[in-house]
């Protein structure tokens, strides 16, 4: 397995140099195809006091979009062809401008996803609702958090295991990144015995697995110390100093969720290091 179409989500001019920067190096070492995909809103009609449509400020409306639209179109095109992957460009319109939700087709025929966190202290107009990739496309999404610089060369990746399907998913969908990483940790939390496994022995055989694709794995079981299973896999982050995490996407609802299920919101909103993420 590899990635051979990987699809960059480019809400806005800040966020575009950010996730470029993480996905070029990509494309190129994996010969993928690039997608860019950016979106904006569909200008809303509006009335002068009249009860007529003004299509002075509906024209000027449709010209900002369009300029910005080919403001990161150039940027893109620009920094693709510099680094000689085989790209291609996708500008799009609907009723929010949100490029996330825009994204939703070209994404379920891609192998890897890449946007940046939502940063909540970005303008409006550069908010994406990123939450839509990760539940709704069904592939692979890797986060370039908003705050911090991403090396994606991913040399060291922490797996965080729980052995649930969703867990499952993203280990196996991350494949590519850690077959290639020096060394990858698959982390589990608060183990438990039950009916069907030993809490003891839960991550042998996924790290087994792994292994057999020439991984270079490590396992770690411990206690969560009586803080959130979001803030201990942070720590364990900066101990190991792991730049890539991996781990299954859970629903919101309660009932659903399982080890991990409340480090997903923790996740999303902190993300110390790049996170691909599965649902």
């Amino acid at each position: 397995m590899t990635y051979k179409t990987i699809l960059a989500v480019l809400q806005s001019k800040a966020d575009a140099g950010r996730v470029l920067d993480c996905a070029l190096p990509l494309a190129d070492r994996f010969s993928a195809h690039l997608i860019g995909v950016h979106a904006e809103a569909i200008p809303v009609p509006y009335v002068t006091p009249m009860g007529f449509p003004d299509t002075d400020f509906i024209a000027a409306s449709a010209e900002q979009n369009q300029q910005r639209s080919e403001e990161i179109k150039a940027l893109f095109d620009a920094r693709a062809t510099r680094d000689g992957v085989s790209f291609e460009w996708q500008a799009m319109e609907n009723v929010s401008g949100d490029s996330a939700v825009s994204a939703l087709v070209a994404a379920r025929a891609s192998d890897l996803i890449i946007v940046q966190q939502a940063d909540p202290d970005g303008n409006s107009g550069s908010h994406a609702n990123v939450e839509t990739l990760l539940f709704e496309s069904g592939r692979p999404v890797l986060f370039v958090p908003y705050a911090v610089s991403v090396n994606s060369n991913f040399k060291k990746v922490l797996v965080a295991w729980n052995g649930t399907q969703q867990a499952a998913r993203a280990t196996f969908d991350a494949l590519p990144f850690i077959k290639q990483a020096e060394q990858t940790e698959i982390l589990l939390l608060d183990a438990t015995d039950s009916a069907q496994q030993d809490g003891a022995m839960a991550g042998v055989d996924i790290a087994a697995a792994l292994a057999r694709h020439g991984a270079n794995v490590t396992f770690a079981s411990q206690a969560s110390g009586g803080v959130g299973a979001g803030e201990a896999i942070e720590n364990r982050i900066a101990e190991t100093g792991a730049e890539l995490l991996v781990m299954g996407a859970y629903s919101q609802s309660w009932l659903k969720e399982f080890f991990f299920g409340g480090a997903t919101r923790t996740l999303l909103e902190s993300m110390p290091v790049a996170t691909l993420m599965s649902r």
